[in-house]
């Protein structure tokens, strides 16, 4: 279930996404979002452009990546407190260099639930 100020952030990302289409329909050159990543080019990048180095999990490396390492946060396994925290700050980093709204200011709040918690 998500929070309002989860539902609000989503509503200001469609209406981003409108924005890029309709500039789009009357002839501007918006690009695009990327197709992925292929292995060998997650492989090929530098430890410093993931939220959890360590593990090489979660690239930063466009906008959706960066939305999809947040949605993901807690699922990502056997991590310690402090490493969460150093995630988030290159989480909230990434966000403000592809301007991703980011509602939540720690990684605390986002949803409980996931794979991080014993229950």
């Amino acid at each position: 279930m998500a929070t309002e100020r989860q539902k609000e952030a989503s509503r200001r990302n469609i209406v981003k996404a409108r924005q890029a289409q309709s500039a789009r329909a009357q002839g501007k050159n918006v690009p695009r979002q990327s197709q992925g990543m292929s292995t060998a080019e997650k492989d090929d990048l530098k430890d410093k452009e993931f939220a959890f180095p360590k593990e090489r999990k979660e690239p930063l490396t466009d906008a959706r990546h960066v939305r999809n390492a947040i949605a993901r946060f807690n699922q990502v396994e056997d991590v310690t407190d402090a490493e969460r925290d150093q995630a988030w700050k290159r989480i909230l980093a990434a966000a403000k260099r592809y301007d991703v709204e980011v509602s939540e200011s720690s990684w605390r709040d986002l949803a409980k639930g996931g794979k991080d918690r014993k229950r």
